[in-house]
């Protein structure tokens, strides 16, 4: 794994909901570094900004009839916060806001490290597919998975 403790900038970033839970847990090991979290903006995520550093995206729906303007604004939003942070890692547990942070990020020279869903014991998702190709380190929560994820390393669940 990476040594975190040389960074000077930890970006954590996921969707809402179980992915940003378990993207909290995480939070202990990076707490004594310089780390800010990027998550999507709705009613389960605004106390974070109060115990947090805080970017919000805007909240993404695949069934919106706007999906492309909300696209596109978080991708602008993610390229001005990534050049203002200029994170040295960008952790992630994925889900559809962080595909172009990621992207963005690799483009940037940021590591990149993806941990795949708790919730994928058996199947991979489509952002951990994506990401697998360039995260520089990946992890997987279950040993099933290693059949979609030759190359991920298995250190148990994060819960």
């Amino acid at each position: 794994m990476f040594d975190l403790k040389k960074t000077k900038k930890i970006c954590l970033i996921s969707s809402s909901g179980g992915h940003l839970s378990q993207l909290k847990q995480i939070i202990p090991v990076v707490s004594e570094d310089d780390f800010f979290i990027i998550t999507e903006k709705n009613e389960s995520t605004l106390d974070l900004s109060g115990k947090y550093p805080t970017y919000y995206l805007k909240q993404q729906d695949r069934r919106n009839k706007f999906i492309i303007l909300i696209l596109i604004y978080n991708v602008v939003k993610s390229l001005f916060i990534l050049l203002k942070s200029r994170p040295k890692y960008i952790i992630t547990t994925g889900a559809g806001v962080v595909i172009p942070v990621c992207l963005l990020g690799k483009l940037m020279r940021s590591k990149i490290l993806f941990i795949e869903s708790f919730a994928k014991v058996n199947t991979p998702t489509l952002t951990g597919r994506l990401i697998y190709k360039f995260a520089d380190e990946f992890y997987i929560q279950w040993p099933n998975l290693k059949k979609y994820y030759p190359k991920a390393k298995y250190r148990g669940t994060i819960y």
